[in-house]
């Protein structure tokens, strides 16, 4: 590496020195307003003995805000903060040998289209080989970031976001090489060294420019361009959180490079990826999301304002099906024997966190002679089931797209195509739950917000330790097996909630992670009127319903509240710097590395309550035409909160006179930690709820059976007969919980309790719950539940540990350490960690 790029990675690499490593925030390196991603090839070979997957990523550059702003020539990237120092190591020669990157031909044909991204052997002797111990997620403001400008004549280095992965190789592509390239120059081929360069660069802008109409041709010429032999390696060195690229004397970002290709591992640890095995015992490997996104799945471009598309090629043996985000449903093509090919890709611009895979040995659950009944045509939808079209004029306001808000076809489409994969032990139980729900609960999404802004789904039932309910990205949704168990509440419920991210999360997207109310809370609220739609109840069922949860989730609020720092309780933790970024781009998450704050649900929670708060006070019918306009005019873009609270007000002036404004919604819901006044002052009405009224009889029944149990002697036993309600598994969590309240229950309460719900049989929110009780009264001859609970229902377990060791009782702690070390092993990272701090 040249002395002026190497002294300018040792200013970056002296600056993560002085980082705190005890706090909890987390940087995005990667400098997007000097360059931006606009498109990812990846071309990857999957191997599951080594638990590696290795190839190249190409990537599609244009010049960031700030250059088409006329900064600088000599401006350089934001040299941002992290938590470790790494050691220099240049791309100096090294002995040691690099491996085969892409081992299987991939002339392959699709069904959509030809193309496919080539691999090649990677002959290099250099090796940028960087061991990144720690890892990143999230997004926040600039105040611990700062930029290190150029003075004088410095070369211009690009960062993008890496951890956890060992970089062969970066070199330029030589796009102008491509046959019939030719027709994206304005000029004659040049030879010229420099005015070659600029060719090269012209033909990146405008392939990234092609009109929306022209996406199959972009496609293929991605793929003919990626496939392009290089034309000279860039120098690059890698530090834990980012890999740094260079190119001698270019200065300026307009000049670097726009299309570059990356030789990569991942590694077995890195923490974007988890290698596990599924509930039939067999291999699979799935992206996790969070806590670090991506960045140890490929180089990439992490801070949001990165959006982008990409396409992606993937082989592996051929008894995996691999899933991915994608708009296709990719048909597998064998290469040779044993080996399979896979392509998919994606047309909307997105962040590349939202990228996600999933490869394993999964069953596709097909209906074979059910047919759902998909209507909504009831009191509670009819409020919005209207096509909508002319609510917006005009073009949309996100960058050009095959959009799908202005298809006719697409607006009036229900139901869009989608398909189910799970382990094969599980595809009973998928086909009796599953089948049925999904276009129930895409028909009431669309009723409620109009046209899916993505054309597929595959829903796909994760292993066992995957750390959530659920995981939404664009064109598949993960589901944790938990939510197969008891019936379909659960299930539907986890469905609508996964399937509303698609409006809010991925198709308008929050612009500061930190933000994350705006994808959560209008989640959270929406799943329930997508599920009463789905479930096509009458209005008064549904607002009942409606009003139970809402008591469910202020007592859970009520408790997170309680027991945890004040800090974390803020929707908005950089308050009036949100949204802000360095000048190159750059940003810290606030809080982004805190293992407490992955499972706290504060950002649903508040989140929730204000838009429901919204609702009452706008009338219900107001408030939902308004989120089908906010949908159509934001769809394809990020957004602060602000611009949600901004056009909410001017739509529907006249609640500027019942005090509402901007300002004060911001400052009381969203930057001020504890609860809001406003929903203090609310929740009383929640216990007048005829579903609330209907637990707190059944409560006081079980209260008067464990007081004549206890003054009972085993002499004078009488059967007493008590009749109790069959109740709705809402009503049953809140019955356990009223229960936990209770000082004691004896054994022989419990076992009726047991006897009366069968409660080994209900879904995982009422086991749960179950499973308090049992530890809390040591009902030893169910200490079996709590066994199975733990190890089946990883992804709501975690605090279960916590009470087993809080009574200092022999056996539960005995449990306790017995589950973990069953689990430990495949257990999500931060549960592991988090779970490792409560046993030891």
């Amino acid at each position: 590496m040249t002395e002026n790029l190497q002294s300018r990675c040792l200013a970056n690499w002296n600056m993560e020195m002085k980082l705190d490593p005890a706090k909890d925030d987390l940087p995005l390196m990667a400098n997007t307003r000097h360059m931006l991603v606009k498109h990812y090839v990846l071309d990857l070979d999957v191997d599951f003995k080594s638990q590696v997957i290795e190839g190249t990523v190409v990537l599609f550059f244009e010049p960031g805000s700030r250059c088409e702003k006329g900064g600088s020539a000599g401006e350089g990237p934001c040299l941002s903060q992290s938590y470790e120092t790494c050691k220099i190591r240049a791309s100096e020669p090294c002995h040691s040998p690099v491996t085969n990157v892409s081992a299987c031909s991939s002339k392959t044909e699709y069904n959509d289209f030809a193309v496919c991204a080539k691999g090649e052997k990677d002959t290099s002797d250099k090796n940028g080989n960087h061991s990144n111990r720690e890892q990143v997620s999230g997004i926040s403001s600039s105040k611990n970031c700062y930029d290190i400008e150029n003075h004088g004549n410095e070369d211009f280095l690009l960062v993008l976001d890496c951890c956890d992965l060992s970089v062969l190789k970066v070199e330029e592509v030589d796009v102008a090489a491509v046959p019939g390239i030719e027709k994206f120059t304005r000029s004659a081929k040049l030879t010229d060294a420099e005015e070659l360069r600029n060719l090269r660069n012209q033909i990146v802008h405008e392939l990234v420019t092609l009109p929306a109409d022209h996406w199959r041709e972009q496609l293929y010429y991605y793929t003919r361009c990626s496939q392009a032999p290089g034309c000279g390696e860039l120098l690059f060195s890698t530090g834990p959180w980012s890999l740094m690229i260079g190119k001698a004397e270019v200065q300026a970002p307009r000049d670097f490079p726009h299309a570059i290709r990356i030789w990569y591992k991942t590694k077995p640890e890195g923490r974007s990826v988890t290698w596990t095995t599924d509930q039939s015992s067999r291999p699979c490997v799935y992206t996790m999301g969070s806590p670090i996104n991506n960045r140890a799945l490929f180089p990439c471009q992490e801070p949001p304002v990165a959006m982008s598309t990409w396409q992606t090629t993937v082989r592996t043996a051929s008894c995996f099906v691999v899933l991915m985000s994608g708009e296709n449903s990719a048909e597998p093509v064998q290469l040779q024997e044993g080996v399979l090919s896979w392509y998919y890709y994606v047309t909307m611009p997105m962040p590349a966190s939202t990228f996600t895979i999933a490869i394993g040995c999964w069953t596709e659950v097909k209906q074979e002679s059910h047919i759902a009944d998909i209507r909504t045509t009831n009191e509670f939808s009819s409020l919005f089931s209207r096509a909508d079209l002319r609510l917006i004029e005009g073009s949309c306001g996100h960058v050009t797209y095959p959009c799908r808000f202005q298809n006719p076809a697409a607006s009036s489409q229900l139901v869009i195509p989608h398909r189910v994969f799970a382990p094969w032990c599980l595809k009973d139980r998928c086909a009796e739950i599953l089948l049925e729900l999904i276009p129930r609960c895409l028909s009431a999404a669309h009723g409620t917000l109009g046209t899916h802004p993505f054309s597929r789904l595959d829903v796909l039932i994760v292993p066992s330790n995957f750390s959530s309910l659920g995981m939404a990205s664009p064109h598949i949704i993960f589901l944790s097996q938990s939510v197969l168990t008891g019936g379909s509440h659960l299930c539907g419920t986890r469905l609508c909630h996964e399937i509303a991210h698609a409006w809010f999360g991925l198709a308008i997207g929050a612009r500061d992670w930190t933000e994350e109310w705006i994808s959560e809370g209008f989640a959270t609220y929406l799943e329930d009127v997508f599920w009463a739609v789905a479930q096509q109840l009458p209005h008064d069922e549904a607002r009942e319903q409606q009003e139970l949860k809402a008591l469910l989730r202020w007592r859970r609020l009520r408790d997170e509240v309680q027991n945890s720092e004040e800090e974390l309780q803020v929707l908005r933790p950089n308050k009036e710097n949100t949204g802000e970024v360095s000048e190159s781009g750059t940003c810290i998450i606030k809080h982004g590395l805190n293992a407490e704050k992955i499972f706290m649900q504060v950002h649903y929670l508040k989140g929730y309550f204000l838009l429901q708060s919204l609702a009452k006070r706008i009338g219900e019918a107001t408030y939902f035409e308004f989120l089908r306009k906010f949908v159509q005019k934001f769809h394809g873009q990020l957004i602060l909160s602000q611009d949600f609270l901004y056009m909410l007000l001017e739509d529907i002036p006249e609640q500027k006179g019942y005090g509402l404004s901007v300002e004060n919604i911001i400052q009381t819901w969203l930057d001020t930690s504890g609860i809001p006044k406003p929903l203090l002052e609310e929740c009383q009405t929640w216990d007048q709820c005829r579903l609330v009224q209907q637990v707190n009889d059944e409560v006081t029944k079980w209260i008067q059976v464990n007081q004549r149990a206890r003054k009972r002697s085993k002499r004078k036993r009488r059967q007493d007969e008590v009749t109790f309600q069959k109740l709705l598994p809402d009503q049953l969590v809140l019955l356990l919980e009223s229960l936990l309240e209770e000082k004691t229950l004896c054994l022989r309460t419990l076992q009726c309790l047991e006897k009366t719900y069968h409660l080994d049989e209900q879904d995982a929110e009422v086991r749960h719950r179950w499973c308090e009780l049992v530890v809390k009264h040591k009902y030893r001859r169910r200490y079996a539940d709590i066994e199975k609970f733990l190890k089946e229902d990883q992804a709501m377990g975690v605090y279960l540990y916590g009470e087993l060791m809080v009574n200092e009782d022999a056996k539960q702690q005995e449990l306790a350490y017995k589950c973990f070390a069953a689990t430990q092993k495949q257990m999500d990272v931060s549960s592991a960690k988090v779970v490792a701090e409560m046993l030891f």
